[in-house]
């Protein structure tokens, strides 16, 4: 099939001479605290510099049989889903008064069993001939390059490929959209957001105004990234993390990603505003941005919306518009709950939605189904609620301190929703949007040995469609060095589960993770 200009430039990264781990539990790890473990300094009274990592290994085993690969008389249980390694090396310098930071990573993937009988599957399915499964896995890139300039007293300029962390949610982000993630590899891991969060080339800035005990936040994002660094990447060629039931169904065959689209052009300049303060004891927040849909759509080649599909032979190209997001944030600490209270609201303008519920019907152009009938944009509310709080079970458990633990309610409205116009919740499926979509999600961990042992358990229910996950898990600190995690991925789909691709099956957010449970181990060496 002929790849077109912008199909190329979504594939892998830079090569690296110098490489460098919808959801998981908030997380301070990773390079930022890799780099306060240790490292290297040579430092002067102008200058200084320091070098510090990882070595990650990661294994995981599938716990349940896939119907995908029980069709073709194979069993999936037991079998080892993935053996990746990462190397990631963190550097920090000044220069006087200029801060320096670079960030490389360099992740690599065995080809298990398991991904062969997938790769082998999607000849079953027709799309055989695209690249190795494992290619899709192995990355190896700049994660961070930019240096800060304090000017004066009160302001900083932050100039190159970063990260920004706008928000409060931790499960299902509201304001958190200035990146997409990578959710190619791994989709339901607990575990750091800022490992799979894609960084950005920008120019940000903090003004300070401690008069009004608060900070005013700004970025401009001038267009130079690649195409793959815009918005949310999924597993769609057929992998471990392709949405049930279509592992081992090659979708790249039948579409391209189009960055160049007119509602959607990367090249486009994008940007927001942030004031964070404190007033009655409170925190809070107000920010505007105007970003990328984080979540593709389908251009459909039936419905095309605005241009034509790049390749006359595809059936859609994934897109994602533009949106604005006006949202605002608010947190404190109630004394009659002994807890912290954070709150969150976000407005979208033109949030993009596929149009056409049913199974596939590529013989009807006015109404192909699987949402391909077109795109129509709706303004969405989402509120998020948690409370945070530290349990004393020192007792009960004996925990060697109180155990940090979170309750999280996060709902999305469609605004002015109207049942006809027929919106589906995601491409490929024949399932009809819901008005309202409820989370809630619960976390907590127990402190053992000083912080050594950690065990957790994370729980979330799907509130308006059923299902849900728990990630029971435990991690461990051998040394200041050696760190382990341990973990089990558990889902249920709530009855509203798909079993035929392209179908009009009643899947809904966990029903496209049935029988994905898996059991995964990590452990990492910090340098």
């Amino acid at each position: 099939m002929r790849r077109s200009r912008t199909f190329r430039r979504t594939g892998t990264g830079l090569a690296v001479t110098a490489a460098l781990a919808m959801t998981g539990a908030p997380a301070a790890h990773g390079a930022e605290e890799a780099a306060k473990e240790g490292g290297n300094w040579a430092s002067s009274s102008d200058s200084s510099f320091q070098l510090s990592g990882y070595v990650r290994a990661w294994a995981s085993f599938n716990l349940e049989d896939q119907p995908e690969l029980g069709a073709v008389g194979k069993d999936s249980a037991g079998k080892l889903s993935m053996l990746r390694g990462s190397l990631l090396l963190d550097a920090d310098a000044r220069t006087g008064p200029v801060k320096w930071k670079a960030i490389g990573r360099l992740d690599r993937e065995y080809k298990t069993g398991y991904l062969e009988d997938l790769e082998d599957l999607r000849a079953t399915n027709g799309t055989a001939g695209g690249r190795s499964i494992t290619e899709n896995y192995n990355n190896g890139d700049i994660r961070e390059f930019w240096a800060e300039i304090p000017i004066g007293d009160r302001v900083t300029v932050k100039a190159g490929k970063q990260q920004l962390v706008w928000g409060e949610s931790d499960f299902f982000q509201a304001m958190d959209l200035v990146h997409g993630y990578d959710f190619s590899w791994r989709l339901f891991f607990e575990g750091e957001n800022e490992e799979w969060r894609k960084p950005l080339i920008m120019i940000s800035t903090k003004i300070r105004v401690p008069e009004a005990k608060g900070m005013l936040a700004a970025f401009v994002r001038p267009g130079w990234d690649r195409c793959e660094d815009i918005g949310n990447t999924y597993d769609i060629r057929g992998g471990r993390w392709f949405f049930q039931p279509y592992r081992g169904y090659d979708l790249s065959q039948v579409t391209d990603k189009n960055c160049d689209h007119k509602d959607g052009d990367m090249d486009d300049v994008t940007g927001g505003i942030r004031w964070s303060g404190e007033a009655f004891g409170l925190n809070y927040s107000v920010a505007y941005l105007t970003t990328f849909s984080a979540d593709p759509v389908a251009n459909s080649s039936f419905r095309p919306y605005k241009e034509a599909v790049l390749d006359p032979g595809n059936v859609f190209d994934l897109i994602h518009p533009k949106i604005d997001v006006l949202g605002a944030t608010v947190s404190g600490y109630s004394e009659t709950l002994d807890a912290v209270i954070s709150a969150e609201v976000a407005y979208t303008k033109d949030q993009p939605y596929n149009v056409g519920s049913g199974a596939f019907n590529p013989g009807n152009a006015a109404n192909p189904g699987i949402g391909l009938n077109g795109i129509k944009k709706k303004d969405t509310l989402r509120t998020m609620i948690r409370i945070d709080k530290d349990l004393s079970l020192e007792n009960i458990f004996g925990t060697s301190r109180p155990s940090f633990s979170s309750v999280q309610l996060f709902n999305t409205q469609v605004l002015n929703y109207d049942g006809d116009e027929d919106l589906v919740r995601l491409f490929a499926y024949g399932t009809k949007l819901n008005e309202h979509s409820t989370i809630l999600t619960m976390f907590t961990t127990l402190n053992y040995r000083n912080d050594t042992i950690n065990p957790g358990l994370a729980v979330g229910f799907d509130l308006s469609n059923g299902g849900g996950f728990a990630i029971p898990s435990v991690a461990l600190t051998f040394s200041d060095k050696w760190l382990a995690k341990i973990e089990a991925d558990i889902f249920w789909d709530g009855g509203k589960s798909n079993r035929t691709q392209f179908s009009n099956g009643e899947s809904q957010l966990f029903g496209y993770f049935s029988r994905a449970s898996q059991l995964v181990f990590r452990l990492t060496r910090q340098f």
